[in-house]
């Protein structure tokens, strides 16, 4: 049977809704997999009909009531009542429906009714606004399934990207740039593409300064810091170059030389994959005791319940998690049977 992947409907003020019944309604995933929309009806209704959608909603009780047919949208809504909000604007209500579907999504992921979650956006003011105090989705993943430190990774076509830091101020995060951390992130981005099905990876460092330093002429983090770290992480017989000037790793990982880049910064690997494609430019949230996906962009209030969003990296986004649950499942039927001989 196809992998059962649920989707919450993310922020009801924004473009969440609106991509998701797009993406369904544009795309037959039935060879592929199923798909549980957790979410309220009304909301989900008005976005079909905005968007002039051949939709039909059949509520669900449980997973097992999915009907898989193209056509149809199957919703399960949580227990929690819908409140009232404005289209496009900050609320506590917009923020505490989205944090519900979210919650209830992860729940069921935890416990194995569905096999991965795909993201539409939420809105990190509105979270605020209803006093969640968790910034945005992988802050509120991690809470809810007891996981310290999840590792983002972006990808678009052939390029891959973990970061070192995410949220951090520029100077907070060139003062982040150290041995210990660098080794502790390519150990786990390794080990992230191993349970993704990558078997062997080869793992590529950026540099922070221009030239990577020109020996110090334009700073010392990569002397002092990123080239001991990979030195150390090569004794230790992982396959890790670097550091390589950041205008041209990544180019050099979208060509296929390396596997994966460890970006050092946000804006840094953020720049790179979206200026090869913005709309499928996917996030993936690895140390998860399941598989999640979402889209890179922001909720667009500004063009919120208007029909016009384009649902391109929602699209990309259910994609990228059925390619991944396949090659999940393949990594697990080889590991166990290399456990049994």
């Amino acid at each position: 049977m196809n992998p059962l992947i649920g989707i919450p409907m993310g922020d009801p003020a924004g473009i969440g809704p609106e991509i998701l019944v797009k993406a369904l309604s544009t795309n037959d995933f039935s060879n592929t997999c199923r798909l549980l929309v957790i979410g309220y009806v009304h909301i989900l209704q008005q976005a079909i009909s905005t968007c002039c959608l051949p939709l039909t909603i059949q509520p669900v009780q449980t997973s097992s009531d999915i009907d898989p047919q193209p056509s149809i949208l199957n919703v399960l809504e949580p227990e929690a009542p819908p409140q009232k909000f404005e289209m496009g604007v900050v609320s506590p209500a917009a923020g505490k429906m989205a944090y519900d579907c979210l919650q209830l999504s992860t729940q069921l992921a935890i416990e194995k009714h569905v096999q991965a979650i795909v993201t539409p956006p939420i809105n990190k003011m509105s979270l605020n606004a209803a006093n969640i105090r968790q910034t945005g989705h992988t802050e509120i993943l991690a809470d809810l399934t007891d996981t310290d430190n999840p590792l983002t990774l972006f990808q678009v076509a052939d390029l891959k990207v973990f970061f070192l830091s995410r949220h951090l101020s520029l100077r907070s995060a060139c003062d982040f740039v150290t041995q210990s951390h660098l080794i502790e992130c390519a150990h786990r981005a390794v080990d992230a593409m191993k349970s993704l099905g990558i078997e062997t990876p080869h793992l590529a460092i950026a540099g922070l300064n221009p030239h990577c330093g020109d020996n110090g002429l334009f700073g010392y983090e990569e002397k002092n810091e990123i080239e001991p770290a990979v030195h150390e992480l090569q004794q230790l017989g992982l396959n890790v170059s670097g550091p390589l000037p950041a205008d041209s790793v990544f180019h050099q990982a979208l060509n296929g030389k390396f596997d994966a880049v460890i970006s050092l910064y946000h804006d840094q690997g953020h720049i790179a994959t979206k200026m090869v494609d913005f709309h499928k430019t996917i996030s993936i949230t690895c140390g998860l005791p399941f598989l999640r996906t979402s889209v890179d962009h922001g909720t667009a209030y500004d063009i919120a319940g208007k029909g016009m969003a384009s649902a391109i990296s929602m699209t990309e986004a259910i994609n990228v998690a059925v390619s991944y649950l396949s090659k999940m499942k393949t990594h697990r039927s080889l590991t166990e049977n290399s456990g049994r001989a």
